[in-house]
């Protein structure tokens, strides 16, 4: 039985030795990208070719817009910001905000350091339309993540690699930043912090509340959820990179409990699993966000596809494989025909029940990971089956729940004549105009500028936060920053992959 180690800086090597080790690559879905940068932009398309029209909307100019221009609202703020978006409203998707220690707060970054390492990383010179310059995109990632490094010392919760995860992996990769490597490897230890030798698992909540139940007290009840299971990326990143194991064991160790705990015989995933603190044994198994407790809640099913297969990235310990394959195929067996999942398998499906793209997404990444492992073995058509179930539910959501705006980035050049000496300058001297987005909004016209008003500033809709009967608060049919974070995720690992050709694209 692993035991909790004593958590601080780790003193094999110096903290500063570390600032400037070259990143490694490992099989997270977060993983360091940077060392092949080369050999990814020489590298043609693997495997069966993805429909243009799925490439059209993954790598689509309005996608990249709408991050911009939520993004770009903030700029003129007189300090960084402390609010980040999280949900859509319902008539408008409009965003609704949360505040910074919130765990959803690093998806919104995290989805425009994707934007940026498309630019840095992917970027051919096919790609030569209208878009923002690499420099204005990092300044913008910067400015969006400079509070967000105060959540790394949190130690209440288990959502640390939600919250630094996603921006700081990319600042480190991408710029070599080394206040986002320390923010990593804090946030890992503060993570750390959470695991108890007699549960042998991370606690994720401390308490928890429905209408139905109250647990209020940590030291009797022992709660997690299989969405901890993303959360372990962060563990692995920080054993590499500092060379303290026992991140490493810890995650290994939580993966094997859940792996036990968390997933029924039939493969369905409980949510939430309730330990005794003293005997280290579960108490009782029940759902927070889904339907019943002994339903199977979709987004739950999807965080432990994507979980066992980041943990099988860093470990290539085989049974997180066959576990991660089994949650995937059934994943797959429950789907609707349109192949974008209902918010749980079981809740009774009517005209109205709620979809979860979330779900889908997560999944999409997931399955994508599963053909990364397989495809060069035996089990190739399998690999394949894997990468074409993910397109097809790509095409389930990009079908029916992409928002219908379609906002392009403009060149504004009415201010861009400015007096010069000598008076003969040519055009390619003078200074160049402002990058706006143009949109066409509800009345058909155009709307031009930083600020458009009421468009759907979220890329999908059709997401379920909670749905739960006895919830205290329920979200459906809506817009969601990590659905976003997720769908631009997948283009990047694609790309990465090579199974996309980047002059192919349109962007």
């Amino acid at each position: 039985m692993i035991m909790a180690p004593s958590i601080g800086v780790p003193s094999k090597r110096p903290l500063e030795e570390t600032l400037v080790k070259s990143p490694a690559v490992n099989g997270s879905a977060h993983q360091d990208y940077g060392h092949q940068r080369s050999k990814t932009r020489q590298r043609r398309s693997e495997g069966k070719a993805i429909p243009q029209a799925l490439l059209n909307a993954l790598y689509s100019e309005s996608a990249a817009a709408k991050l911009w221009n939520v993004a770009y609202k903030a700029l003129g703020s007189v300090e960084p910001p402390t609010l980040y978006p999280e949900y859509t409203d319902k008539k408008d998707f409009q965003y609704i905000y949360r505040a910074l220690d919130f765990w959803t707060s690093g998806f919104f970054p995290g989805s425009l350091y994707l934007l940026l390492e498309r630019q840095v990383r992917f970027s051919s010179t096919a790609n030569s339309g209208v878009k923002p310059h690499p420099l204005q995109l990092q300044h913008l990632c910067q400015w969006w993540t400079v509070n967000l490094h105060q959540n790394a010392t949190i130690k209440n919760t288990h959502d640390l690699g939600f919250m630094i995860a996603p921006w700081a992996m990319k600042a480190w990769s991408l710029h070599q930043d080394s206040q986002a490597y320390c923010s990593l490897v804090l946030a890992a230890y503060s993570l750390a912090s959470r695991f108890d030798a007699r549960v042998q698992s991370l606690r994720s909540w401390d308490v928890c509340y429905t209408k139905r139940y109250s647990y209020d007290d940590p030291s009797k009840d022992f709660l997690v959820i299989i969405d901890n299971m993303l959360n372990l990326d962060l563990l692995f990143w920080a054993a590499k990179h500092t060379g303290d194991n026992s991140l490493r064991e810890i995650a290994i160790v939580h993966a094997k409990t859940s792996q036990k705990h968390h997933i029924r015989p039939d493969n369905t995933t409980y949510h939430v699993v309730n330990f005794d603190v003293e005997t280290g044994l579960p108490k009782s198994k029940f759902t927070n966000q889904g339907y019943s407790d002994e339903s199977c809640w979709a987004r739950g099913q999807s965080w432990g596809i994507l979980g066992f297969m980041q943990t099988y990235g860093w470990t290539q310990d085989p049974s997180f494989l066959d576990t991660a394959r089994k949650l995937a195929d059934l994943f797959v067996s429950k789907l609707p025909e349109d192949n974008v999942p209902y918010w749980d398998f079981d809740a009774p499906v009517e005209e109205a029940s709620p979809r979860d793209t979330s779900a889908a997404m997560v999944t999409c990444c997931g399955l994508v990971l599963l053909y990364k492992a397989l495809k060069d073995t035996e089990e190739s058509i399998a690999a394949q089956h894997y990468l074409d179930i993910a397109m097809r539910i790509l095409n389930g959501v990009v079908t029916n729940y992409m928002t219908p705006s379609t906002p392009r980035f403009k060149v504004d050049t009415s201010a861009s004549t400015v007096p010069t000496y000598p008076e003969n300058l040519s055009e390619e001297q003078q200074q160049h105009g402002m990058l706006t987005v143009t949109v066409e909004n509800l009345q058909g016209g155009l709307t031009t500028g930083h600020s458009l008003g009421k468009y759907a500033e979220t890329i999908l809709t059709g997401a379920t936060i909670n749905n739960y009967e006895f919830a205290p608060r329920r979200w459906s049919d809506h817009g969601l920053v990590y659905a976003d974070y997720y769908f631009m995720l997948l283009g990047n690992m694609l790309l990465e992959m090579g199974l996309v050709d980047v002059n192919d694209l349109d962007w």
